[in-house]
């Protein structure tokens, strides 16, 4: 389901705030804009709450948890509901928790080590990160010796740079704070919300 829904969408929202009062309309806001995957954050405080709100909405996204760093922020995340995990680095805790659990996980790395790292580790997709660093060239350097391997980078990714991961050879692309602020959030600005993820989609499709 994971790797089906970011294929068709081309997008994954990245989400960190001090506070989410209401993950579900956040969720209904991104899916209108064309983002049916959603990555809460462990760096968002009270973080389980959220995502198991979220992941109450039958109408809803595909929520899954972010920042897993380790087995049991794996074991909290899928206790809570997540569908799927993220981790900004390689953790075989977080993925032993996830195969043990049947849950996708998507394994952070940079280099081509960690690229294989990931994939004996059961990753379904990699997470390029810190992307900002290397940018698209070095996701095209990556593709060569991993042709098959679905990449996802994540961090510093906006609509005016989305097309150009796209183009490099990426399965989706990260649509963090560009798309969801932390002003929308706390303003409840929803249709803004919506608004930019439509912006950032159509940005990827190009």
């Amino acid at each position: 389901m994971l790797i089906e829904t970011l294929t068709a969408d081309r997008a994954l929202a990245v989400v960190r705030a001090p506070r989410i009062d209401d993950p579900v309309a956040l969720c209904q806001a991104l899916v209108a804009g064309g983002i049916r995957t959603v990555e809460f954050t462990f760096t968002t405080p009270d973080v389980e709450a959220v995502i198991a709100a979220a992941a109450a909405d039958p109408h809803g996204a595909l929520v899954g948890a972010g920042t897993v760093t380790d087995a049991r922020t794996a074991e909290a995340a899928i206790a809570a509901g997540a569908r799927f995990l993220v981790t900004p680095g390689l953790s075989e805790g977080a993925a032993a928790v996830a195969r043990e659990a049947g849950v996708p996980i998507m394994l952070g790395a940079l280099s081509p080590s960690e690229v294989m790292r990931a994939l004996e580790l059961g990753s379904a997709a990699v997470k390029v990160f810190p992307a900002s660093a290397v940018g698209p060239g070095y996701l095209k350097d990556l593709r060569g010796p991993f042709p098959g391997v679905p990449f996802v980078p994540s961090g510093g990714l906006h609509a005016g740079n989305a097309g150009e991961w796209m183009a490099a050879g990426a399965l989706a692309v990260t649509a963090g704070s560009s798309v969801v602020g932390v002003a929308d959030i706390e303003a409840a600005a929803w249709d803004a919300v919506t608004e930019k993820a439509r912006a950032f989609t159509a940005a990827a499709a190009e």
